[in-house]
């Protein structure tokens, strides 16, 4: 047996002779950015000011054409505003960026199992040539825009003279931070040989409208606690608005109802009367964009056990 186990051993470690060693996947820490579609830029900007408690500041993101706001204080998380093309838009998640300790590797991991990627982009200080970010592009199998991010040494704060007044405390005192993005999927197993098989997703839980029954499915990055909602289920073809609802970001808070009364009193619209428990056990309410984007709230961690199936994963932490 020891023979047949070291013959097997040295076969699987053997290459020939000039073979390269097939890359390796680098880690995959969380979500760095969400993109959305917008149609107009300065009344999004306005919203999203709104909903971050930070005025729109060209400073933060290194893509001046796409503005954007920082999630939270020292969190290197944004959410970034794109102008809608002239061309129908079935999803207005743009774009949902993954960050990663190596993209040139991942690059190379994805690009050796044929997905097709773009070139790797820098943005650099302007009085130096040290890079803050380095990124490149790529679909996953339903067409979906995902790209994977790396930064350099730096922390995305809004200064105090960007803050909205009577809102200083909101990002910081509830830890605001982006928990998850979802978006409608056709084909849940060519999607999970995608995410997990290829990319080291782990399932975080799955649930439906019906104990028995699956409409959505979330998984957790491989080396984090950010995840992807798959949602499942919605009739072709799906009009602008349900594809608002479905198509969303979710952003955590530590307390729910101080979330709610702060972003009432300041004016945004939320959908409900009052924050409720979902299927999935957390407390959570909806507020929509101008384009009618689903915004998401929710809290951390579950008040109560889950339908259909338990949590396979720690839960995200602010």
């Amino acid at each position: 047996m020891k023979r047949i186990a070291s013959i097997l051993t040295f076969a699987a470690l053997s290459l020939p002779l000039g073979a390269q060693k097939p890359p390796t996947r680098p880690k995959i820490t969380g979500i760095d950015h969400v993109r959305v579609y917008v149609t107009n830029i300065d009344r999004s900007r306005e919203f999203y000011s709104k909903l971050m408690g930070v005025r729109w500041e060209e400073g933060v993101c290194y893509d001046k054409s796409r503005p954007c706001f920082a999630v939270g204080w020292g969190k290197n998380q944004t959410i970034r505003l794109e102008e809608a093309p002239d061309s129908e838009i079935k999803n207005w998640i743009a774009e949902i960026a993954f960050s990663t300790d190596n993209v040139e590797q991942m690059r190379k991991y994805l690009a050796s199992r044929g997905v097709q990627v773009s070139k790797i982009s820098k943005y650099s200080n302007s009085n130096s040539n040290q890079a803050y970010e380095t990124h490149f592009e790529a679909h996953d199998p339903e067409g979906t825009p995902i790209s994977f991010i790396q930064r350099f040494a730096y922390t995305i704060e809004h200064p105090a003279s960007t803050r909205l007044q009577d809102w200083p405390t909101f990002t910081q005192e509830l830890n605001v931070r982006i928990l998850h993005a979802g978006f409608v999927v056709k084909d849940l197993e060519r999607m999970k040989r995608f995410y997990i098989d290829l990319l080291g997703f782990r399932l975080y839980w799955h649930g439906g409208f019906k104990d028995d029954g699956t409409d959505w499915y979330e998984i957790q990055v491989p080396d984090g606690d950010n995840w992807i909602e798959f949602m499942l289920n919605i009739p072709s073809p799906a009009n602008h608005k349900e594809l608002g609802v479905q198509n969303h970001f979710s952003l955590g808070v530590t307390n729910i109802k101080s979330a709610f009364d702060l972003l009432v009193a300041h004016g945004l619209k939320v959908t409900d009367d009052k924050p409720e428990i979902g299927r999935d056990g957390k407390w959570s309410f909806d507020i929509y964009d101008p384009d009618d984007t689903r915004v998401e709230f929710m809290e951390f961690k579950p008040a109560q056990k889950p339908c259909c199936h338990p949590y396979e994963a720690a839960h995200p932490t602010p």
